[in-house]
């Protein structure tokens, strides 16, 4: 399943299993995270969380994310653990949104 917002960010989605038959959606993300383009990640997330499993949110093609972007990731981490059945995790971050996170002490919010 493969997903694109616009020509500046665009993301595939991937669906596998665990090893205890967990699904698990790997979302690859590309380009800036912004208040332009976070809509249609929030949109498709939120979808994957009602189906709960495990997310993981790769972000090794992104190297920006501003402070919308932000909140959009802090959102779709709320609603995965107001869920209940849905962990949501982030990879792969650049050092320069790693440092964004840990500038809003929001680092150990993503870890699984």
């Amino acid at each position: 399943m493969a997903t694109a917002a616009d020509a500046s960010f665009h993301f595939d989605v991937d669906e596998t299993k665990d090893e205890q038959d967990w699904r698990v959606f790997t979302v690859t993300c590309h380009g800036r995270l912004t208040s332009a383009t976070g809509e249609s990640l929030h949109t498709a997330v939120k979808g994957l969380i009602e189906q709960g499993g495990h997310i993981v949110i790769d972000c090794a093609d992104v190297p920006f994310v501003d402070s919308s972007g932000l909140g959009v990731l802090v959102g779709l981490k709320v609603s995965a653990i107001s869920k209940g059945y849905c962990t949501l995790e982030l990879v792969n971050l650049s050092p320069r949104v790693s440092d964004l996170l840990n500038l809003t002490k929001l680092t150990s919010m993503f870890s699984r």
